[in-house]
């Protein structure tokens, strides 16, 4: 972007600041792009918007021996991935907007290959509606379903310039209602933008969340609850991306590598999957999932045998 420095990926915070590296460990003084300091990770303040959800009724109550299983888990992670950040590249909060909506059913590199040209043309809500839905449409086809995240795009823009004074709100319940902004994008927004902790529950952190024993739900906002009970609020944020890079580089979800898997001993899914008759011993050494059943070819039918010609003869008087 023009006026600006170069870009920058970026993890919990601004995309100049750097992040703790792990829980229990002495916050280190980090300077920020303005030049002033601070300690990280940061703590919550009195009145600070927080996303965390109400205790789910029926809960189980959690156990200290959860949590400190937990505690090695995250400590874990940070050592692993000690540089685990936000993939996608911005500088501004409405920058990571529209990223987000980009990266949906799409990978970040490519997002990353495609913002730059509308990030350079687009600084305010109002330069995205100035452009349209067709020259917009253009600069973001590469993406896929360029058409859905174009009405997104500019419909979260016409809400954010209306309604908000042209500036991404700071709280939850207020960004969920802009369009293209759910739950998910909403906690990456807060927390890489904002610095108010949120846990964002994508594929792999769903993924992991059910291997490593932290959640039995399925569905993301259940899962996302019952990680806030285990992690302090502090960590959400860097434990999201942890989560996330520990999924893309090491629990892959077809074939996860256990034995270089720095939580192999707090985890028991490759002894869930070892113990699993069905599956074949090469499968099992590497932890992997149950392959899928290969389809039955079809046997070729037999043509029907054609009937036996008439044989010519003279007929008998």
């Amino acid at each position: 972007m023009a006026g600006h420095e170069s870009r920058t990926k970026t993890g919990t915070g601004s995309s100049a600041r750097s992040r703790s590296r792990g829980p229990g460990t002495a916050d280190e003084p980090v300077r920020e792009s303005r030049g002033t300091t601070r300690s990280t990770p940061p703590t919550r303040r009195a009145g600070r918007p927080s996303t965390r959800l109400p205790r789910r009724a029926g809960a189980d109550p959690i156990d200290v021996e959860a949590k400190a299983r937990a505690r090695k888990i995250l400590r874990a992670l940070y050592r692993t991935h000690p540089d685990a950040h936000c993939a996608l590249d911005f500088q501004t909060p409405l920058e990571l907007y529209v990223a987000t909506v980009l990266s949906a059913q799409c990978t970040d590199e490519r997002v990353n290959k495609t913002t730059p040209a509308l990030f350079a043309r687009c600084r305010r809500p109002e330069d995205y509606l100035s452009l349209g839905s067709e020259r917009l449409e253009e600069l973001i086809r590469s993406t896929g379903f360029f058409r859905n995240k174009a009405r997104s795009i500019l419909g979260g823009c016409q809400v954010i310039a209306e309604e908000f004074g042209g500036e991404l709100p700071r709280t939850l319940e207020e960004l969920v209602r802009i369009p293209g902004c759910g739950r998910k994008t909403a906690n990456v927004i807060l927390g890489n933008a904002f610095d108010t902790p949120g846990i964002t529950v994508d594929t792999h952190v769903q993924r992991l969340s059910k291997r490593l024993d932290l959640s039995e739900e399925t569905d993301p906002v259940k899962i996302e609850s019952d990680l806030q009970e285990l992690f302090p609020e502090k960590d959400w944020t860097q434990l999201s991306h942890s989560l996330i890079w520990h999924g893309r580089q090491i629990c892959d979800a077809r074939k996860p590598l256990c034995d270089r898997c720095s939580l192999r001993k707090l985890c028991r899914y490759p002894e869930r999957m070892a113990s699993s008759p069905a599956l074949p011993k090469a499968t099992k050494a590497a932890g992997g999932t149950r392959p899928k059943a290969a389809k039955a070819r079809p046997r070729p039918q037999k043509a029907a045998a054609a009937p036996p010609a008439k044989k010519r003869g003279s007929k008998r008087v």
